[in-house]
């Protein structure tokens, strides 16, 4: 495997990772229009559907200066069977440097072991998702200038969610601490659970969660108006967060189901900022995956 690979945020030191925040913050001012000096192919290999993770990533490497092609398993031999090792070794064979995937496997990145190429991980199953997870430090900082005593939490579909595993490693890491709340049915072993009302109004960042319809058969036994007011952020418990507490969510949003629809513009609210974050960790993941440098 490729050392300049990006697979899961435990993989990181924190100096790597401090280091990947700090190029993004870079890209967000001085280095805007930094182009990696040799111009690169890069494929975008999405086998579940994405809309920020996917063209934030193509937007970061059509700004880099890279040639780029987005791979849809649709129409390609994957439908033939073609296994994922084929397909990756495929796209190094015939000259492309670099692959992002993302798969619904649960780190499908083991199976990738003799590739050469640099890998970025897209998101995996409901294990890993580093990219987004940067993004939502990068967004932290940016707010807070330190992780160090920062209380995240992080309420909703927890079992499937890479966002809440991720984000997990990372703040334990850097000081912080993650807290969970949501429905018992989707809790997750080691992941300390608390009442929704105690945690949001205990909480610096508020990260809601979306439910992930296409990871279980039955939603859940309620409707989504008995969701927001159980397990979703209201008015009334947004009221009662910490004056300098945050709202986000990885996206994309379920209006009135997991958050009031007024929350996600709200003055507090950092979910279009974390987009926005998104591009330019994804232009510093891209830039470390090729050993450039500024």
């Amino acid at each position: 495997m490729n050392q300049n690979s990006l697979l899961r945020i435990r993989d990181l030191s924190k100096d790597e990772l401090m280091g990947i925040l700090k190029d993004a913050q870079l890209f967000g001012v001085s280095k805007k229009d930094w182009q990696l000096p040799q111009k690169k192919l890069i494929a975008n290999l999405f086998f579940e559907p994405s809309t920020r993770t996917h063209f934030s990533f193509a937007s970061a490497e059509h700004q880099l200066g890279c040639m780029v092609e987005n791979f849809s398993a649709q129409g390609s031999s994957v439908e033939k069977g073609e296994s994922l090792y084929d397909t990756v070794k495929t796209f190094e064979s015939i000259g492309y440097e670099a692959v992002v995937i993302r798969h619904p496997k649960d780190e499908y990145f083991t199976e990738l072991n003799d590739i050469s190429i640099p890998i970025l991980n897209a998101g995996d199953g409901a294990g890993n998702h580093p990219t987004q997870c940067l993004l939502d430090l990068l967004t932290i900082y940016q707010e807070f200038g330190t992780f160090k005593d920062i209380r995240m939490a992080i309420i909703g579909d927890i079992s499937h969610s890479r966002v809440a595993s991720s984000n997990k490693e990372a703040m334990e890491m850097l000081g912080g601490t993650c807290v969970f709340s949501g429905p018992k049915e989707w809790q997750r072993e080691g992941y300390p659970y608390m009442d929704i009302d105690e945690a949001i109004e205990t909480a610096d960042v508020v990260m809601m969660l979306r439910i992930q319809h296409e990871r279980h058969a039955s939603m859940m036994q309620m409707s989504k108006e008995e969701y927001l007011q159980k397990f979703g952020l209201t008015i009334e418990r947004a009221a009662k967060m910490k004056p300098h507490a945050i709202i986000m969510h990885p996206a994309p949003v379920n209006r009135n189901v997991e958050i009031d629809t007024s929350l996600v513009e709200a003055p507090n609210s950092r979910i279009f900022k974390q987009m926005s974050n998104g591009v330019l960790v994804r232009k510093a993941v891209v830039k470390r995956a090729f050993g450039a440098q500024f």
